[in-house]
């Protein structure tokens, strides 16, 4: 086996590459080290349970050690991390809740009428963080997965394409929904 030289200095991709190579548990603590708080918080902020975020946290990485290889380099690791984490945290808080989240198909009328304004609209940021925080909790997981991926990741739309894998006009059309949603309950309670 070549030698990897001093694994600190290894970059995300290289890691995970050296992991998949070899199954090395060693090597997948330092990927776990290096991302174990971060999943934890977005954990927490699905759960909003300490406890429940640590048990998915450690689901998440052991799911994440078998699905490894499936990492193509198509966007960063982190940000396929970021996506690995909401989409199972999404999966957690849904089947926790006993509810079931519809799809919703994309109007192609809609897609059209889209601007790049209305996406980076400045009044949805200027919302009041902790009155945003209220009305985050009332949207759907996956309706508050893709407005994070967007607007605390600051991922672009063709990052977010990438790593849900559906098409730039349904990441448009979802990012716009659940704004509108989310700007309509935040309106709601003043």
């Amino acid at each position: 086996m070549k030698t990897l030289g001093n694994i600190n200095e290894l970059t995300d991709e290289k890691l995970v590459d050296a992991i998949v190579a070899t199954n090395d548990t060693l090597l997948f603590e330092e990927l776990y080290d290096r991302y174990a708080t971060v999943v934890y918080n977005k954990c927490l902020g699905f759960t909003k349970n300490a406890d429940e975020a640590e048990d998915l946290t450690q689901d998440i990485f052991l799911k994440l050690f078998v699905k490894l290889a499936s990492f193509k380099g198509k966007a960063k690791f982190s940000t396929w991390l970021y996506a690995f984490t909401y989409n199972h945290s999404v999966n957690y808080v849904t089947r926790n809740a006993a509810k079931k989240i519809e799809k919703q198909s994309v109007n192609y009328q809609d897609i059209e009428n889209i601007s790049d304004d209305e996406i980076d609209d400045k009044s949805f940021l200027k919302m009041k963080v902790n009155k945003l925080k209220l009305a985050m909790d009332l949207i759907s997981p996956e309706e508050k997965m893709i407005l994070l991926l967007k607007y605390q990741d600051s991922l672009t739309i063709k990052e977010i394409e990438s790593v849900l894998g559906i098409s730039e006009s349904a990441v448009k059309m979802r990012i716009k929904r659940a704004k509108d949603k989310l700007a309509k309950i935040y309106a709601d309670n003043k």
